[in-house]
């Protein structure tokens, strides 16, 4: 277990962030088409993971609004934001936003990328939501940066996690 925290209070994970090196585990999560997406369809790709609880809290949407904004000015690359939102809860979101530069995801069908991430909240008022965090697969598929957000409440780094999707 890890743990992040929420407005000081201490809620625990199912499990720690994947290691830095090791191969990222495969993920099947719901796009807001309705179609499913796995690791695979980003091969050869960098990939950030942007994970949060929710789109319709404001943090959340500040992390999906700012990678978008940044997300055209990185090659070979592609954002993922992942929630257990619904994919049209999330669509609507982007739409109202006009967003356009990530791919939205949900755990609609398959809960295995929380626990597998080590991201599932499973104390505190958010247990079963996802906890915030930003990871970033390098091109051949190895877990190149991890960050689990000390609060939910807190936005993430965004300059360290660029930073490192750009190398």
């Amino acid at each position: 277990m890890a743990t992040t925290n929420l407005r000081g209070n201490p809620v625990k994970t199912s499990g720690p962030l994947p290691r830095i090196g090791v191969k990222a585990k495969d993920f099947l999560l719901t796009g807001n088409d309705m179609h499913d997406k796995t690791l695979a369809d980003f091969k050869g790709k960098k990939i950030l993971l942007n994970i949060f609880p929710s789109v319709d809290t404001p943090v959340c949407a500040m992390s999906v609004r700012k990678f978008n904004a940044e997300a055209a000015s990185v090659k070979n690359a592609v954002i993922l934001c992942v929630s257990r939102d619904l994919p049209f809860a999330l669509s609507r979101f982007c739409g109202a936003e006009g967003i356009k530069n990530v791919i939205t995801l949900s755990e609609l069908r398959n809960r295995d990328f929380g626990s597998n991430y080590g991201l599932e909240m499973v104390s505190g008022p958010m247990a079963g939501m996802l906890a915030r965090a930003v990871v970033i697969i390098d091109a051949a598929g190895k877990v190149a940066y991890r960050e689990l957000v000390d609060d939910i409440t807190h936005e993430p780094n965004y300059a360290v996690a660029l930073k490192e999707l750009k190398k």
